[in-house]
C-alpha cells in the first residue's frame, strides 16, 4: 500500500477537488475526525439498540428499546451549531414506557424543558441552532404523532398531586386556568365533581330537613383506558373537554334560615364550564297543633332543587298534607339528587310528622308516627384516590369505605307531645345537619363545603315565636386531570 504524506491537497486548476473514483469509497482512518465538510442533515444510525439510559453523541441516530422500562437519552453537552442527534422507537413501546430526551443544560425549542417521546413507533431528530433556541426538533409527522402531551393548569384553593394526576379543589369562587392541553380525545379531558350549596331546614314548630345541593361527578378513566378508582353510582363517564383558556368557577353558598310561613332558603348553584349543579331545596315550615296554621300551601311543602327539601309537619287543624320537594330539578342525567320526604298523615300529632330532606344518593324519610324520626337522605361519594392523603379534610365518612361523602340531606325536626318522646331526625351522610328535637331550637347546620343541608327547627311552644331552620352547607368544586 502506497502512502502519501502532505499537509494540503489542492486542485491543479479550477475549484473542484475530487477524491476517489466512481463506485469507490473514501474512508477516514479509525479514530480520525473530520472538520469543514459540514453535515447534510442526516445521522449515522447506531443499530445496536439502547436498553438503558445513555448520552447521545453528535451525528448519531439511536434505536431505543423501552420494553423493560422508561429510558432517558441525554443530549450532548456544550453543543455547537449544526450538531444533530436522532432517536427512534425500536419496538413500538414508547406509548407504554416513554423515552425522555434530556436537554443537558441547553434549551429545547427555546425552553428549559426536556422533550418526551410517548407514542408507539415515534421518533425525532434534534438539531442544535444556538443558545437561545437550543435544539430544534423534527418529529415523525406532527408533534402529536410523537409526544403524549398533557394538560397544564393553575387555580383552586389547593392543588394535590396523586401519581400522574393533579386535583384542583375550589372551596370558594375562583378560576381554573388551562395553560395548555394534550392530545385531543384523551389528554384534553378533565373530570369533575361539582356540588351546589345545600338548602336550609324548615322553620316552625317542626320543620322539614333541607335538600342537599346538586351532586354531579364524572370519571372518564374507563373510556381512556386508565384504571378507575371507586366512584359514585351517579358518575358520568364523559369528562369535559377543555382548551387553553380560563374557566370561572362558582361555588354555591348554603341556603339561609327561613322564617315562619315560608320554606328554608334554597342553596346556591355551583358551576364549572357547562356543568351546573342546582342548589338544594329548603325544608318546609312546620304547623302548630291546635293553633294557627302557618304552613298552608305551599309553604309547608319542601322546596325543589338539586335534592328536594323535606315537608314540614302537618298542622292538626289543617286538611293540607305538606308535600315532598322534588329533587333533580332541573332535570339532568345522571340525576343530581333525590326527592325530600313527605309529611306523615297517619292521624298522630302534627309535631312528629315532619320529613327529612333528600340527599344525592337517597330520598328523605317521613316521620310517620310518634316513635319515628325523619332522617335526611344519604349523599353520594368520591374516591379517596382523587384527593389522595388530604381525603379526610373534605366531605364526611359514609357507608362505602375508602370514599368521602358529599350532599347529604338535612334531618327533620321532632317534638314529644303527650309524653311520647321522639328522637331527632339525623342528617344524611355527606354533611347533612340533624333536625332539632323536643323544642330544642334551630337544628344543626349543614357542613361547609359538602353541600349538606340544614336540619329542621323545633319551636319552643305552641304560642311563642318559632325558630328558623338551620342553614345549609356551602358547595365545592373538584377538578382532576392527568398531567404526566
Amino acid at each position: 500500500m502506497s502512502k502519501i504524506e502532505v499537509n494540503t491537497v489542492e486542485p491543479q486548476c479550477g475549484t473542484t477537488l475530487t477524491l476517489g473514483g466512481c463506485g469507490q469509497t473514501v474512508a477516514l482512518g479509525s479514530g480520525a475526525s473530520q472538520t469543514g465538510f459540514g453535515r447534510t442533515g442526516t445521522v449515522d444510525w447506531n443499530t445496536t439498540k439502547k436498553t438503558g439510559d445513555f448520552t447521545a453523541t453528535n451525528g448519531s441516530g439511536f434505536f431505543v428499546d423501552t420494553s423493560s422500562g422508561a429510558i432517558i437519552a441525554t443530549l450532548p453537552g456544550s453543543p455547537s451549531a449544526g450538531n444533530i442527534v436522532a432517536i427512534k422507537d425500536y419496538t413500538g413501546t414508547f406509548g407504554v414506557n416513554k423515552c425522555t430526551v434530556a436537554r443537558n443544560g441547553s434549551n429545547i425549542r427555546g425552553a428549559a424543558s426536556n422533550f418526551e417521546l410517548g407514542k408507539n413507533n415515534s421518533g425525532a431528530a434534534f438539531i442544535y441552532v444556538d443558545a437561545t433556541e437550543g435544539w430544534q426538533v423534527f418529529v415523525d409527522g406532527s408533534d402529536s404523532d410523537a409526544q403524549q402531551s398533557y394538560i397544564s393548569a393553575t387555580g383552586g384553593n389547593s392543588v394535590i398531586t396523586c401519581g400522574d394526576y393533579k386535583t384542583h379543589i375550589f372551596t370558594g369562587p375562583g378560576t381554573f386556568c388551562v395553560a395548555c392541553v394534550g392530545c385531543a380525545g384523551s389528554n384534553d379531558i378533565v373530570d369533575y365533581m361539582v356540588v351546589a350549596g345545600g338548602g336550609a331546614g324548615g322553620p316552625g314548630y317542626a320543620g322539614g330537613g333541607g335538600g342537599a345541593g346538586g351532586f354531579r361527578i364524572s370519571n372518564s378513566a374507563p373510556r381512556t383506558g386508565i384504571p378507575a378508582p371507586t366512584m359514585s353510582p351517579l358518575v358520568s363517564t364523559d369528562g369535559l373537554t377543555v382548551t387553553a383558556t380560563p374557566y370561572p368557577i362558582s361555588v354555591g353558598a348554603g341556603g339561609s334560615a327561613g322564617s315562619p310561613g315560608g320554606t328554608g332558603g334554597s342553596g346556591v348553584n355551583s358551576v364549572f364550564s357547562s356543568i351546573t349543579s342546582a342548589g338544594g331545596g329548603g325544608g318546609g315550615t312546620g304547623g302548630i297543633g291546635g293553633g294557627p296554621n302557618p304552613n298552608a300551601p305551599p309553604s309547608g311543602s319542601g322546596g325543589a332543587g338539586g335534592s328536594g327539601g323535606g315537608a314540614g309537619s302537618k298542622a292538626t287543624d289543617s286538611g293540607f298534607v305538606p308535600l315532598a320537594g322534588a329533587g333533580n330539578t332541573p332535570v339532568v342525567s345522571p340525576v343530581q339528587g333525590k326527592n325530600g320526604g313527605a309529611a306523615g298523615a297517619d292521624g298522630f300529632s302534627a309535631f312528629t310528622n315532619t320529613a327529612g330532606g333528600g340527599g344525592a344518593g337517597a330520598v328523605g324519610t317521613s316521620g310517620s308516627s310518634q316513635s319515628t324520626a325523619a332522617t335526611g337522605g344519604a349523599g353520594s361519594f368520591l374516591a379517596n384516590a382523587v384527593i389522595g392523603p388530604t381525603a379526610p379534610s373534605y366531605g364526611t365518612a359514609g357507608p362505602v369505605s375508602s370514599t368521602r361523602y358529599f350532599a347529604g340531606g338535612g334531618g327533620g325536626a321532632t317534638d314529644s307531645p303527650g309524653g311520647h318522646p321522639v328522637p331527632q331526625g339525623l342528617g344524611g351522610a355527606g354533611g347533612g345537619g340533624n333536625g332539632a328535637a323536643n323544642t330544642s331550637g334551630a337544628g344543626v347546620a349543614g357542613t361547609v363545603n359538602t353541600g349538606g343541608a340544614g336540619g329542621g327547627a323545633a319551636g319552643p311552644s305552641s304560642t311563642a315565636p318559632f325558630n328558623a331552620g338551620a342553614a345549609g352547607g356551602s358547595g365545592i368544586v373538584i377538578i382532576r386531570y392527568r398531567f404526566q
